[in-house]
């Protein structure tokens, strides 16, 4: 005990400096999560506020979930997050490294800066404005692409009416609104890979495609499956601005537009069920964190030095 009270004497400086932020987590993310306890309770409002009305609420149990299961908006929401996670993960870690990789290969840094900035700027844009920017393209009346199918002799094309475009111009607009800032990572650590190898490389006669193959991409791989098994872990979580703002929460497009967290929020928005709506967010946070474990032990398994614990 006096080791510890020594210890926290010597770094009370540093201790100080990280307080502010510890305090902001617990209450921002531990607390909040006592909330939990509404997913196996029949939430009633009661008139001495929200305290008494957790506290009075009657036990169900699993009822929440049996309910939320029996229904065909689980497998829904359940389908759509995973599918586009799943798209969103292989096809953005692709499309990442090759631009990292790219973009590394430039000789002119002034350009390279140019074209930083160029696809960085889009991940700062708010969903609302980006939605704006989608509707430019997509509007019935004035839309540039109804525009252009005039021009052929086509149809306009009702696009919020129209669920199957939808897959494709919600995977585009994701990517082109945070592949810029995904590749930056990956940008950094091969600003990082010590040039003795590609000297090396090189004496050796590989060409350009060679290095990436044998230098820059073993050395990316570690922060790469770091990077994977986190966004696996969020595989059951979706950006709520992409699939309710960039839509305009069209209800034809439901069908392939309705992921968990827009549920969640339609539930408390139009139903106010905040049991079922609780046990659908704990659904989603439980699967998460068992597939977070479950991909750092087969990483683990595959390679120590890949595994994130």
């Amino acid at each position: 005990m006096k080791q510890f009270l020594s210890n926290l004497y010597t770094n009370r400086v540093w201790l100080i400096m990280v307080l502010p932020g510890t305090i902001w987590f617990l209450l921002l993310a531990y607390l909040p999560m006592a909330g939990n306890i509404l997913a196996f309770k029949d939430f009633r409002y009661h008139p001495e506020g929200f305290i008494a009305s957790v506290l009075t609420s009657d036990w169900v149990g699993l009822e929440n979930f049996r309910f939320l299961f029996s229904t065909s908006d689980a497998w829904i929401i359940t389908r759509n997050t995973v599918l586009y996670n799943a798209v969103f993960i292989v096809l953005g870690l692709l499309l990442a490294v090759t631009l990292a990789i790219l973009l590394s290969q430039l000789v002119n840094r002034r350009l390279a800066k140019i074209y930083q900035t160029g696809m960085l700027f889009p991940h700062f844009l708010s969903w609302v404005v980006v939605s704006y920017f989608v509707f430019t393209f997509l509007s019935v009346d004035r839309g540039l692409m109804n525009n252009v199918l005039s021009l052929f002799g086509l149809d306009p094309i009702s696009w919020y009416n129209e669920p199957m475009y939808w897959p494709f111009i919600l995977t585009i607009t994701n990517f082109w609104k945070g592949v810029g800032f995904a590749s930056i990572v990956y940008l950094a650590a091969i600003a990082g890979i010590n040039r003795d190898f590609y000297e090396a490389a090189m004496i050796d006669g590989a060409n350009k495609w060679k290095q990436i193959k044998h230098v820059t991409l073993p050395a990316l791989m570690p922060l790469i499956v770091i990077l994977t098994i986190l966004d696996i872990g969020k595989i059951f979580s979706a950006d709520f601005g992409l699939f309710y703002q960039v839509p305009r929460d069209s209800g034809t497009l439901y069908s392939v537009t309705n992921v968990i967290d827009t549920y969640v929020y339609r539930g408390l928005m139009q139903m106010g069920d905040i049991s079922m709506t609780t046990a659908a967010g704990l659904y989603q946070a439980f699967v998460g964190f068992v597939l977070v474990l479950l991909t750092n032990y087969i990483a683990k398994k595959i390679d120590p030095d890949y595994a994130l614990f």
